[in-house]
């Protein structure tokens, strides 16, 4: 802090603080003053520094404990999820192959209701042959065929 009129600026100061003390301790003072000042402002700065790291450093660890919360949901989901789709398609298969039981018994009942046959009634085959001379789908004769189907389509 020197200058071409530091003497001029020494003696201003010491007329205006009307004491006997020297300049360069005054100055020294300040100093001093100032550098305890800074001192103690970047301690806390260091402070605030550190506890904000250990903010951080704890949202870290509870971020990591939610992400694996949501990870291990997500693969619970997804399990519960491709074991739907599973089944899901199980049963889509089971559906095909009854539809086509289905389509093939009512093609059989519109094959033998569209072709009735004519036969001659005789008294005694009269549960056969109806009334009117054509055939009973329902009798006996077509009921003694059984529909035969596997008792696994029905197991998952």
């Amino acid at each position: 802090m020197s200058s071409s009129s530091g003497v001029s600026s020494g003696s201003s100061m010491l007329q205006n603080s009307g004491s006997d003390e020297d300049p360069h301790q005054v100055m020294d003072q300040r100093k001093r003053k100032r550098m305890l000042s800074n001192r103690e402002s970047a301690r806390r700065s260091r402070m605030r520094k550190q506890e904000h790291l250990t903010d951080l450093t704890a949202q870290i660890g509870l971020l990591k404990k939610e992400n694996h919360q949501i990870l291990t949901s997500m693969n619970v989901t997804n399990q519960l999820y491709m074991n739907l789709e599973a089944e899901n398609s199980v049963l889509r298969a089971q559906m095909d192959e009854l539809s086509n039981r289905l389509q093939s018994l009512n093609d059989i009942i519109d094959c033998i209701n569209s072709s009735k046959w004519l036969f001659e009634a005789e008294e005694e085959d009269t549960q056969i042959i109806g009334g009117d001379g054509f055939v009973n789908p329902w009798s006996t004769l077509c009921l003694n065929q059984p529909i035969m189907a596997s008792a696994d389509m029905f197991m998952c």
